[in-house]
């Protein structure tokens, strides 16, 4: 019942996270919703294996402090602090994110699970959190928030990981947690050129060079 309440959390905070025009907001959902996932294994009473106890402490680190930590330093170095202009409106993406959401819930009966592994609410809230990640990645302009939404796509990538968490080894999970820093620095050097070449976080600036 509580892994279910706790789904269930991960599922309301897309809403909100497609909802929201300021960044601070985007990255304070995206650590409770990282803290959420990292407690989500031990809610379905997997705490007895030392090394799902290792992931679920090292995502809860990496998602709810070191990586929001960077972003918030790229938030206060770069001024921004609202996506203005969306390329996809707030009120629409909210409407794709509960079409997604339903999507997910059908798609899910199709899969062939074994029965009675995963919590009932484990597998769409896995799908729309990956869909909730890919909208914020396509429909955002400022660099930063579509790092939010690099990080929800992965949290979603996450969730499935839990399928299978008792005999994934804890490398396959610590990679997954590595591939993502690296990408969040990655995007953070690349926030720095653009706001150092354009005096904005505007990725459709990215447009103006050319040969």
């Amino acid at each position: 019942m509580f892994t279910d309440f706790l789904i269930a959390l991960t599922m309301l905070t897309n809403f909100t996270l497609v909802a929201t025009s300021r960044v601070n907001k985007a990255i304070q959902l995206a650590v409770f919703q990282g803290i959420l996932l990292g407690l989500i294994p031990i809610a379905m009473g997997l705490g007895k294996h030392l090394h799902i106890l290792l992931v679920a402490a090292a995502a809860i680190a990496v998602k709810g402090w070191l990586i929001p930590f960077l972003l918030r330093r790229a938030v206060t170095q770069a001024h921004i602090y609202r996506e203005v202009d969306p390329y996809v409106g707030y009120t629409v993406s909210l409407l794709l994110c509960a079409a997604g959401t339903g999507l997910s819930l059908m798609l899910a009966h199709s899969l062939p699970l074994k029965p009675g592994s995963t919590p009932t609410f484990l597998v769409p809230a896995a799908l729309a959190t990956l869909f909730t990640g890919f909208l914020l990645l396509v429909s955002r302009r400022k660099a930063l928030t579509q790092v939010v939404g690099y990080l929800v796509l992965e949290n979603g990538i996450y969730l499935f990981g839990l399928l299978l968490v008792e005999d994934m080894p804890v490398l396959v999970e610590t990679g997954i947690l590595l591939d993502l820093f690296v990408g969040v620095f990655v995007m953070g050097i690349v926030i720095n050129h653009i706001h150092v070449a354009f005096d904005s976080t505007d990725t459709s600036y990215l447009a103006e060079l050319k040969d």
